[in-house]
């Protein structure tokens, strides 16, 4: 999987290399337009997408580190390492390792109905009793977690929709100033507001495009990261409690 994240940014910056360098050529025999240009025609409405865009980054950013490094954890080697200790009824060496896994959404959920089992367990409960126990004590820590996992993604949403929109905004005040400028100034004066007013439009049209298409991509992938977590969650939950089921007596 890292290979393939690996793999999939080197692509990306080297497809974002490749169109900077066809830009700046283009720029050099003046038949371009610099980032710089882009942004000074958008006027106030480029600086209000770029903020935006600047706020979806940090999110990105952020949720990077929650999902693909605070959940750094091979669901399946973790589960077979336990599965040997609970065969075993070792226990409290499986507690041990899972409680060393607590940052984790499904360390702290299999931590949480461990504790609970042993603690059942010791209070004398056993049979149907202590199946419920077991079930009542992961749904109840899958409850508490996994819905933090893909929860405020939908922000990503909102800002791109926010970029388009603040892009439009802008189209329509562009087209305002240039058709305010065939009505009312003067010929010279209504060229150079004319083209103001186009620059305005354009300028902002494409980037609020710019800023809302990384966003949703970046929101695209958060979210299949997420759901790819809760999917082990749900799998490995499911054996978890099996294997600990097997172990109780009538």
């Amino acid at each position: 999987m890292r290979a393939k994240h690996i793999l999939t940014v080197l692509t990306g910056l080297l497809a974002g290399f490749s169109l900077l360098a066809q830009e700046t050529e283009a720029v050099r025999k003046g038949s371009g337009i610099s980032a710089g240009e882009l942004i000074s025609d958008s006027g106030t409405w480029g600086y209000l997408i770029i903020l935006v865009f600047i706020v979806g980054l940090i999110l990105a950013v952020i949720r990077y580190i929650q999902l693909y490094e605070k959940e750094k954890i091979d669901a399946s080697k973790f589960y077979l390492k336990l599965k040997n200790y609970i065969k075993n009824d070792q226990l409290d060496e499986a507690t041990k390792i899972t409680e060393s896994f607590k940052n984790t959404t499904l360390g702290f959920i299999f931590w949480s109905g461990l504790m609970v089992f042993k603690d059942a367990r010791k209070s004398g409960k056993g049979g149907k009793e202590l199946r419920e126990s077991v079930q009542n004590a992961f749904d109840e820590a899958v409850l508490q977690t996994v819905h933090k996992l893909d929860g405020g993604l939908f922000w990503f949403d909102v800002l791109a929709q926010t970029c388009t929109y603040l892009g439009l905004l802008g189209t329509i005040w562009g087209l305002l100033i240039a058709f305010k400028a065939l009505g009312t100034a003067a010929q010279a004066e209504a060229n150079k507001m004319l083209t103001e007013g186009i620059k305005v439009a354009i300028g902002t049209t494409a980037m609020g495009l710019i800023a809302a298409i990384p966003l949703t991509l970046i929101k695209g992938a958060l979210l299949t990261r997420a759901q790819n977590v809760i999917s082990d969650i749900d799998e490995f939950c499911v054996k978890m409690i099996n294997q600990l089921n097997h172990t109780i007596k009538e």
